[in-house]
């Protein structure tokens, strides 16, 4: 080979070799690298989890008690469900869907920032109201793709409750008495409860060309959102948080004077039960939600405990939704309440739960024991009790250490004595009292006594 081609396959090959060392050492880097959640979508773990689970056990029990059955739907829907019920101009729609299209077959599709539109969909795609009015309930996580901070996060967990098929205030009032009634089972404290009517869809054109002219007469003070707001959806300016803006909100119209009489009526039978009912409230008349699909009731309860996101939950009365995703129009109402921050009210007032400990820790050594033991304490669970079968082997001594640490209120020790004698030996954990030799089918009756 002529010297000087020598040089130049010296040459390629070396940059081949670099390459293929330098890829090699950037896939080893890369697989060397500790994955990790999605910003703003959070790990519950099983420290945090007991307070999840306390929270949804009372939930459960609490909407058993007023009649609401539940009802689980998917979490990615039709883009177009949330295009036409939330509206197309609403923070949500415009900026903070997770929207993607299906590589198989080219559909539109999201992961739901809300739970009313597809709690309707379903409603209306299964005739549920074929027969009689629904009182439903859900739970489950969100999605939106926003700045994530304390009491907002990208997947969030709310829980819904929908009223379909009422058209009276008695509704209203039940969603917001009902709500007080958790408040209480929760030991919550500081949370208060705002109120409002956006009347009927007449009414708030009428409004609406009021609120035009009046932010049009003052626009050099609009922010920039606020500009973009003011034609496609000027009540939304309403609820802005710019300080700068507030002296100008303040002194807006306000949709009160432009009140069908049917929703005055409404409201004002609404206020009437709520005072028979002992709940206190404040009529805010900014207060219109960020979600086209309200009219009518509005309310929010609301803390000062939490900062910014003071909104622990909200709701209202959403008439033509139905009507909109294309069932046969009816009256309808709901509200949802953020599951985070729910919690994170309980954690601020030091809410201590009943502790999830097992009722008995069961150590076992010796092949006969070891054998027997599996048995011993699935007789047990059989009989209603929490049971830690311990695994991993070692010494009495080492499990009893375990025992201990699991919280469990009592040991059971199974040693080749014990098994050979179909015996157990029962010793308590939390107390000075002394340990007991018995049959296995008589631990279950000392235990609950």
């Amino acid at each position: 080979m002529p010297h000087h081609f020598e040089r130049w396959w010296l040459l390629i090959w070396g940059i081949f070799a670099s390459g293929k060392i330098l890829n090699l050492s950037f896939e080893k880097n890369a697989m060397s690298k500790t994955l990790q959640a999605i910003r703003g979508m959070n790990d519950i773990l099983p420290r945090e989890a007991a307070l999840w689970e306390y929270f949804e056990d009372t939930v459960r029990s609490w909407l058993r008690a007023y009649g609401y059955a539940q009802i689980r739907t998917p979490i990615v829907e039709p883009t177009e469900l949330f295009v036409r019920s939330i509206g197309e101009v609403t923070d949500i729609v415009e900026k903070e869907m997770y929207s993607f299209e299906d590589r198989l077959n080219g559909e539109r599709l999201t992961l739901r920032p809300e739970g009313t539109a597809g709690c309707v969909r379903a409603v209306v795609q299964h005739n549920l109201l074929y027969d009689a009015p629904q009182r439903l309930w859900y739970m489950g996580p969100m999605f939106r793709h926003e700045r994530p901070q304390k009491g907002r996060y990208r997947q969030f967990h709310q829980v819904g409750v929908e009223s379909l098929g009422f058209a009276g205030p008695d509704m209203d009032a039940e969603h917001i008495v009902m709500t007080a009634r958790l408040w209480k089972l929760l030991g919550l404290k500081d949370v208060s409860l705002e109120l409002n009517t956006l009347g009927s869809a007449e009414a708030r054109t009428r409004y609406r060309a009021r609120l035009i002219a009046y932010f049009e007469r003052h626009a050099e003070a609009l922010d920039e959102e606020a500009r973009r707001r003011l034609y496609s959806n000027p009540l939304r300016i309403l609820d802005s948080k710019n300080p700068a803006m507030q002296a100008l909100i303040a002194a807006a119209p306000k949709l009160m004077d432009d009140l069908d009489d049917a929703s005055r009526v409404h409201f004002e039978a609404l206020c009437s039960m709520l005072d028979a009912a002992g709940i206190a409230y404040r009529i805010n008349p900014r207060l219109v939600r960020g979600l086209d699909y309200y009219n009518a009731t509005v309310f929010e309860w609301v803390t000062t405990r939490l900062g910014a996101q003071g909104t622990v939950c909200a709701g209202g009365r959403y008439d033509t939704l139905i009507g909109q995703i294309g069932g046969k129009p009816a009256p309808a109402c709901g509200y949802a309440m953020g599951v985070e921050r729910v919690l994170a009210l309980m954690v601020e007032m030091d809410k201590t739960i009943p502790s999830q400990v097992p009722d008995v820790y069961l150590v076992h050594a010796g092949e006969i024991a070891s054998r027997w033991a599996p048995r011993v304490a699935e007789a047990l669970r059989d009989a209603g009790l929490a049971v830690i079968l311990h695994c991993g082997g070692g010494s009495f001594k080492s499990q009893m250490k375990k025992a201990d640490t699991s919280g469990a209120r009592y040991a059971i020790i199974i040693g080749d004595d014990e098994a050979a004698a179909g015996e157990i030996t029962l010793k308590p954990l939390r107390s000075g009292a002394e340990q007991l030799r018995l049959k296995p089918e008589a631990v279950a009756d000392v235990l609950k006594s």
